[in-house]
C-alpha cells in the first residue's frame, strides 16, 4: 500500500479534494483548477458503473453472471473487456504467473466473500486446479467464453488499478490537468501540485525495514505497493497470504515482503505487483528490466532482516 500524499505550499490554483468510499475501500481525489469541475456524486457514479461490471460482491455484476455454474459465455462491457484484454498480456509476459482464473483458489483459501473454518487438503486443492488457467478463457471483441465449464474469474488483482485510470481519464475529460487519484492504495498522478512541485508519495514499509524509508516524486505516472504483511492470516505459525499460485494452488511462500511498482498506468502497476510478489527477488528485477515503462522496488526477507533491490530506473523517482 501507499500512504501520505505530500502537500505543503500555497497553490497557484485552488485545490479541490473529494474523499469517499467505494469498492470496499476509501478513495481520495485531489485536483487543481480555477473552479470546481467534478463532484463526489460524479466520482461515485463512475465507481458504480465499474462495480456493475467487475464486482464479485454484487450478484448482478457482469463478472458474477459469468462466474455462475450454468453460464457458458456473456457479452461484456468496455470496462471488463479492457481489463481482461490487459490480463492476457500480463499473463503472457509473466509466463502464466498472473492469472485471473484463480477465483476458485482464492475462495478455497478464504480470501473471497466467504471465510473458511479450516484449510483445504491436497486433494481439494488438486480438484480445483483443473479450473485454473488463462488458456481456459476465450475473448473475442466483447464476447467472453469459458473453454471449460466451471471456470470462474477474479479481477481484483488488476481492476482497482484500472478504476484509478478511469477516474484519471474522467478528470482529464473535464479539462483537469493537475491531479492525484488514490483508491485503496493504488495511485495515479498527472501534472504538478503547488508551484509546479511534483506530487510526493511516501511508501509504507513492512515492520523491521523502516531504516530505509524514503519519499517518491511522481509526475504522469501510477504507483502501487503490495505486501504479504497485508490480507493474510496465521495458521499454526504459518502466514497464509492472499497471493495464490496458479501452478500449485497454494498461497505463495517466498522471501518477498513487499513490492512497489511504478508504471504509466495504474492498471499495469496493479497487475504487475502480483507478478513481482510471486517471483524470487532477482528474477523480479530481471523481468522489470525487460518490461517497457515499468519500474520496481522489492523488499525481501534475508535471514533475520530485510534487504532491498531496485530496477535501474526506479531511483530517478526517489526524492533526493
Amino acid at each position: 500500500m501507499i500512504l501520505s500524499l505530500g502537500c505543503c505550499a500555497y497553490a497557484q490554483q485552488p485545490s479541490f479534494v473529494i474523499d469517499g468510499y467505494g469498492q470496499g475501500t476509501t478513495y481520495h481525489v485531489k485536483y487543481y483548477a480555477d473552479q470546481q469541475q467534478v463532484s463526489a456524486v460524479q466520482i461515485d457514479s463512475v465507481l458504480a458503473v465499474i462495480d456493475g461490471s467487475m464486482s464479485l460482491y454484487s450478484e448482478s455484476s457482469l463478472i458474477s453472471k459469468f462466474n455462475r455454474i450454468d453460464q457458458d459465455a456473456i457479452t461484456i462491457d468496455e470496462h471488463m473487456r479492457n481489463v481482461i484484454k490487459r490480463s492476457f498480456t500480463i499473463s503472457k509476459k509473466s509466463k502464466g504467473i498472473f492469472d485471473v482464473t484463480v477465483q476458485p483458489l482464492v475462495a478455497l483459501w478464504g480470501f473471497g466473500p466467504q471465510r473458511i473454518s479450516k484449510l483445504p487438503d491436497q486433494r481439494t486443492v488438486d480438484s480445483v486446479l483443473q479450473y485454473v488457467g488463462m488458456e481456459k478463457l476465450y475473448l473475442r471483441g466483447k464476447y467472453l467464453k469459458k473453454r471449460k465449464p466451471g471456470i470462474r474469474i477474479d479481477l481484483n488483482g488488476i481492476a482497482q488499478g484500472y478504476t484509478v485510470d478511469v477516474l484519471a481519464d474522467f478528470l482529464e475529460a473535464n479539462n483537469i490537468k493537475n491531479y492525484i487519484v488514490e483508491l485503496g492504495g493504488e495511485i495515479r498522478a498527472k501534472g504538478h501540485k503547488e508551484l509546479g512541485a511534483p506530487f510526493e508519495i511516501a511508501i509504507e514499509r513492512p515492520i523491521g525495514s523502516e531504516q530505509n524509508t524514503f519519499r517518491l516524486q511522481l509526475t504522469d505516472r501510477a504507483i502501487t505497493t503490495s505486501g504479504n504483511y497485508r490480507q493474510s492470516f496465521d495458521n499454526d505459525g504459518v502466514k497464509i497470504n492472499h497471493h495464490i499460485s496458479p501452478f500449485n494452488g497454494y498461497p505463495l511462500q517466498n522471501s518477498v515482503a513487499s513490492v512497489t511498482v511504478i508504471a504509466r498506468t495504474a492498471m499495469d502497476a496493479d497487475g504487475y505487483d502480483n507478478v513481482f510478489m510471486a517471483l524470487p527477488p532477482q528474477q523480479g528485477i530481471e523481468l522489470a528490466e525487460r518490461l517497457k515503462e515499468v519500474e520496481v522496488y522489492i523488499i525481501y526477507k534475508d535471514g533475520q532482516g530485510y534487504k532491498e533491490l531496485f530496477s535501474k530506473g526506479f531511483s530517478r523517482y526517489i526524492k533526493s
